[in-house]
């Protein structure tokens, strides 16, 4: 655990045209919030459903899978997070136990922040406070948005949307035009489809130019022709 210091003034990055915006990674890095790094290989289980829920964690970098396993022992993926993204924030609504699972699905570089730590920052850093906010916020809308793309999307929609997701397209932060490698069975179980479906659309998609495999997954922004098709 990194050692307290005395709280630093906001820390900001410039901006096209000189203006400022807030990075919580580098907040998070110099303020003197008490936090540890930790790291993860790839496959490497993070927290599993089930254990205590006492800290919140930062991507710092590679990804992370959340999962939850019913009663029958069928898993399904909910999420798959990249830098910038919090996790694990459930304690700080009296979250006791962990509802799901995280696992890292490349090498991966973790903040990791304890409960009554995260609740002393958000309460005496306000502008990191609000960005939290927002960004919980956000998350809600696109689980929303997720729901009503189960609801009322095909396959073929929904795995354009995901891909796109995945590749950060239409955040704040620069998009990730290459992925980090991840299954098509972990595709099918976003989607909600088949890996024989995932299979047949990701031929399309790579016929098509909307992906290639270089080095990775590479995502063109010609995949939202997809999602906006009627």
């Amino acid at each position: 655990m990194a050692t307290k210091a005395q709280s630093h003034p906001t820390t900001t990055r410039s901006k096209p045209g000189g203006k400022k915006t807030f990075s919580a990674q580098d907040f998070l890095q110099s303020s003197g919030v008490a936090r540890k790094v930790a790291e993860f290989a790839k496959k490497e289980t993070i927290f599993s459903q089930g254990d205590l829920s006492k800290d919140v964690l930062y991507i710092q970098k590679g990804g992370v899978r959340l999962s939850v396993v019913n009663e029958a022992g069928r898993e399904a993926v909910v999420a798959v997070l990249g830098p910038g993204d919090f996790f694990g924030e459930g304690c700080l609504a009296g979250q006791p136990i962990r509802i799901g699972s995280a696992t890292a699905i490349a090498p991966t570089s973790l903040l990791v922040i304890e409960k009554k730590e995260m609740i002393r920052v958000l309460h005496h850093e306000h502008e990191f406070s609000d960005r939290f906010i927002t960004y919980m916020l956000s998350r809600n809308i696109r689980i929303e948005e997720d729901l009503v793309d189960q609801l009322f999307n095909s396959s073929e929609k929904r795995l354009a949307r995901t891909l796109l997701l995945l590749a950060r397209y239409g955040t704040e932060d620069k998009p990730q035009r290459v992925l980090p490698k991840i299954s098509q069975e972990t595709l099918a179980e976003m989607v909600g489809t088949t890996r024989s479906r995932v299979n047949f659309f990701m031929n399309k998609f790579r016929k098509l130019g909307f992906i290639k495999y270089n080095g990775g997954l590479q995502i063109n922004t010609s995949l939202l022709s997809v999602v906006l098709h009627e």
